[in-house]
């Protein structure tokens, strides 16, 4: 091989990697630079450099520590919730039963229908008059505020969230599962195994890496979670949704706090990072 040989397959990874630098590297950079700074509009939009004043003022603030809570609250919830019921439906259609084919035609809908869709649709079946609140009616039971109460808020956001991300997991899980293969289960039938010592001596054992790259694609996607929350709740009531992610925008480009904003941003990426390291950990222990 030549020299000139050599090089043809970083010709090929260059467009990509351009697209990295341009749209990852650079932005997350720019942003680290303007967590560095307050910006003063009364005199003109003048930048001074605080250093790590931005980060301690979140971490000072109640609203910060407000915003921090909800979202890893909300990640304590949700992504179990998900990843448990992703691992079901995906089990289900894997089965060959009467009917299945149609089911899995259909489940996956909520992936095809856009987020900003789908929050839409979600706001007015939890609407005060919508048709989550009719049927409790009809079962005789009394409307509930979904999306006006702040101890139902968040979980109204995880439903709806859940809605889109259990199809969308499942797909990861039920491709692992149908690359088990199936001589495993049929010797262990044949050896008199149940059911449930099958699932966790076969399944689980080989999904595992499947299943750790769900779990952290998962929190990553709900850690950044935010068009739910500007669309359904715009993280009220009383600060009950107000998400890191959402608190950012609403510093920025409410408040034009570009600081402060770009101070939380690089929390939430300095978060995402280490959960990256984490799976890796994980992929290399399960080996």
């Amino acid at each position: 091989m030549t020299k000139a040989e050599k090089w043809v397959p970083y010709f090929f990874l260059a467009p990509a990697l351009l697209l990295i630098v341009f749209f990852r590297l650079l932005p997350a950079f720019s942003g680290f630079l303007e967590s560095l700074y307050a910006t003063s509009f009364a005199a003109g939009g003048v930048k001074t450099f605080v250093g790590l004043r931005n980060f301690q003022d979140v971490f000072a603030d109640p609203v910060g520590l407000q915003s921090i809570w909800v979202t890893l609250r909300f990640n304590l919830i949700v992504n179990p919730l998900q990843i448990g019921l992703a691992l079901l439906l995906a089990l289900l259609v894997n089965q060959a039963l009467r009917g299945i084919d149609f089911f899995r035609s259909i489940y996956l809908l909520p992936i095809a229908i856009s987020l900003n869709v789908t929050a839409i649709i979600w706001g007015l079946v939890l609407n005060q008059y919508g048709l989550m609140n009719g049927l409790l009616r009809v079962l005789g039971l009394p409307a509930q505020p979904f999306l006006q109460s702040p101890n139902q808020a968040l979980w109204s956001i995880i439903m709806m969230a859940s809605w889109v991300g259990v199809a969308y997991w499942a797909l990861f899980i039920l491709a692992g599962l149908q690359g088990i293969p199936t001589e495993l289960y049929e010797a262990a039938e044949i050896d008199g195994t149940g059911v449930m010592q099958r699932f966790m001596h076969i399944t689980l054992p080989l999904l595992r890496k499947v299943l750790v790259f769900v779990l952290v694609a998962d929190t990553v996607a709900n850690f950044l979670l935010f068009v739910p929350v500007l669309i359904l709740t715009s993280g009220g009531p009383q600060l009950s949704t107000n998400t890191l992610m959402f608190e950012a925008y609403r510093r920025g480009f409410i408040f034009g706090d570009f600081g402060t904003s770009s101070a939380m941003i690089m929390l939430l990426l300095g978060a995402t990072l280490a959960i990256v390291a984490i799976e890796f950990w994980l992929l290399r222990t399960s080996d």
